[in-house]
């Protein structure tokens, strides 16, 4: 049995699903051909919504994670859409209307244009821009919303898009990750601030505020178990597991926890990694099985890194946990071993709150484009229809009963 009130359901995020998001930095990138494919409709998410939060209710759910697209509350500078906000609202209604708790995440990797040009991240008034948007939607929407995630995976943003440059603008640069990663902090900061400033001001219930931080645990490659590679995967822990949470651990009221996979770290002459060795999960074969996009299953990863937010002492939602799969099969088999896992990780003594699979819909997967599946509704991209996997309703039952 899981805890008494626990929140089960799924995720999504406004660009991979809604469709015609033309303000943002990332429908540039796609017009410039830097993806496989344009996102163009999504799955028509923003029409339907309703039908989509419907087909969760009858899977059993009682929480949904979404994102709101800030391009479409603040497509030019400092001017607020009311259309747009309406429409969120409506989201928000929706899901409370069908017994969903509603978890809204403010920035899930896209920006509006303006904010792109502007330089984005890298602008040092970037975190102030981000906590007007932020206030603003805490004041539009905070009566019916009591969970907050500001920003989803900070340091895959940072990496992707001004590491290795594979995400706009496509930068390539260690000194401006670094300013890229401190500003990210501020923001949050900053929008955490506004947010509970926000709801003392209306006298609102309690609210939670947190980010969603992607965690992934690196293991040294027993083939290449020298102390270069031990040094690299000591670092990698700290920088990109535990770095940003430190930064906050004062400014999170819960933690948002993402988890997808562990990273085998190897610095074998013949992957020409280079000293400080790369992924080698696949090279030397430690995956008895890879998803679509080549990710092993490593379940046991989960525990491991919940036991790292103990120390924290803070509630934990998994805000996303999911893999797209052609058999379905290995679909449900992956929900249910991270769920052992999770219960062996409450059974610990971690406050886990809720589990969140990604995503509830097949949407469009950033550089890789549509072929990956991750969700538990099949779509149709030819006409959209929905059709719920088998896995999907299975997990439904996991759901309704509040155990495996």
């Amino acid at each position: 049995m899981f805890p008494e009130r626990f929140l089960w359901g799924a995720a999504t995020s406004s660009h991979q699903v809604e469709g015609r998001n033309t303000n943002n930095d990332w429908w540039l990138w796609e017009k410039q051909g830097r993806t496989k494919e344009p996102s163009g409709e999504a799955v028509r998410h923003f029409e339907l919504f309703d039908e989509d939060f419907r087909l969760a209710a009858a899977l059993h759910h009682n929480a949904h994670r979404f994102s709101i697209e800030w391009s479409r509350i603040e497509s030019q500078e400092g001017v607020f859409d009311d259309q747009a906000i309406q429409h969120y609202r409506e989201v928000v209604q929706s899901l409370r209307r069908k017994s969903l708790e509603p978890i809204v995440t403010l920035h899930h990797f896209t920006n509006p244009l303006w904010f792109y040009e502007k330089g984005g991240w890298l602008h040092k008034e970037a975190p102030g821009w981000f906590a007007r948007y932020a206030a603003k939607m805490a004041e539009e929407l905070g009566k019916d919303v009591v969970y907050w995630i500001t920003v989803n995976e900070p340091l895959v943003l940072v990496y992707h898009s001004y590491l290795t440059g594979l995400w706009p603008p496509g930068k390539k640069s260690a000194a401006q990750s670094w300013q890229v990663t401190r500003n990210l902090i501020q923001a949050h900061k900053a929008a955490y601030q506004v947010i509970h400033e926000v709801y003392r001001r209306n006298s609102w219930p309690a609210i939670k505020v947190s980010i969603a931080k992607n965690l992934r645990p690196f293991q040294v490659c027993p083939k290449t178990n020298n102390w270069m590679c031990r040094l690299s995967v000591f670092l990698r822990h700290r920088l990109f597991n535990l770095y940003f949470l430190e930064k906050i651990r004062e400014q999170m009221d819960f933690i948002g926890a993402n988890y997808y996979e562990r990273e085998i770290v190897s610095n074998d002459k013949a992957l020409a990694y280079g000293p400080f060795g790369g992924k080698c999960n696949t090279a030397h074969g430690h995956d008895d099985h890879v998803n679509i996009l080549g990710w092993g299953s490593s379940p046991e990863g989960l525990y491991e890194s919940l036991l790292w937010l103990k120390k924290y002492g803070k509630p934990v939602l998994i805000a996303e946990n999911g893999t797209c799969e052609e058999d379905d099969t290995y679909r449900l088999q992956f929900i249910k071993t991270h769920l052992e896992q999770l219960e062996r990780a409450i059974g610990g003594g971690v406050p886990v709150i809720g589990y969140l699979y990604w995503s509830l819909l097949d949407n469009f997967e950033w550089h890789h484009g549509f072929g990956p599946r991750f969700g538990l509704i099949e779509v149709d991209y030819s006409n959209f229809k929905r059709t719920p996997r088998p896995s999907a309703r299975q997990f439904g039952e996991i759901c309704k009963n509040n155990r495996l």
